[in-house]
């Protein structure tokens, strides 16, 4: 995941590494997105949508692996160091919205991600991380797709036949099989046969 997220972000900027955004920003938004998809207004009647709670937990996996990367780094350096911080870390179980709010306040106080606190997002939510890894290449798949057609200047087309691409995403990565050595060119296929044309 670490090498298609660096091909992903070098496909934005060449030099994306040495850019240093502030990958934590993206991570606190997207802990907001998914509470708004998880619901939390007391004051209104609300439903979960659990499938793009999920969606949007993928979507900080992508930021949060983004924040890791540091110039010199090599992927299985990263990879070690977030091993290790697991390793070093007990889980917490709680509810979704106090682990999203754990991950968004490390994010904001510290500048940066924290692995553990991700993965307890990611456990109350339903997923582990052999879930994550088939819904990340489907939506780093979508990434690519959308940089294909348009996504950075503007023409890129989000709904189709009246629903958005994530949702169009979640119901290609229920017919197919993730352990197929081409998943990822089945989901970018499906995706383009999807896809209105011009």
């Amino acid at each position: 995941m670490l090498g298609m997220q660096d091909r992903m972000n070098q496909r934005v900027h060449p030099q994306w590494i040495a850019q240093r955004y502030e990958w934590y920003r993206a991570v606190w938004i997207e802990c907001g997105e998914l509470m708004d998809h998880q619901g939390y207004k007391w004051w209104k009647k609300q439903t979960t949508d659990l499938e793009q709670v999920q969606l949007e937990v993928v979507d900080i996996w992508h930021f949060g692996m983004s924040a890791l990367f540091e110039p010199g780094l090599s992927h299985e350096d990263i990879a070690r160091r977030m091993v290790d911080e697991l390793a070093s870390s007990s889980p917490v179980v709680g509810d979704v919205l106090t682990a999203t709010e754990a991950l968004a306040s490390h994010s904001l106080s510290s500048k940066s991600f924290s692995v553990a606190l991700f993965r307890d997002l990611l456990h109350a939510v339903g997923l582990d991380f052999s879930s994550l890894y088939r819904q990340y290449v489907g939506k780093n798949v979508l990434n690519f797709f959308r940089q294909d057609h348009g996504y950075k200047d503007g023409s890129y087309v989000k709904t189709w036949s009246g629903r958005e691409d994530n949702v169009h995403l979640v119901e290609i990565l229920v017919e197919l099989d993730d352990q197929a050595a081409d998943f990822a060119d089945q989901v970018y296929s499906a995706l383009q046969a999807r896809y209105p044309r011009a």
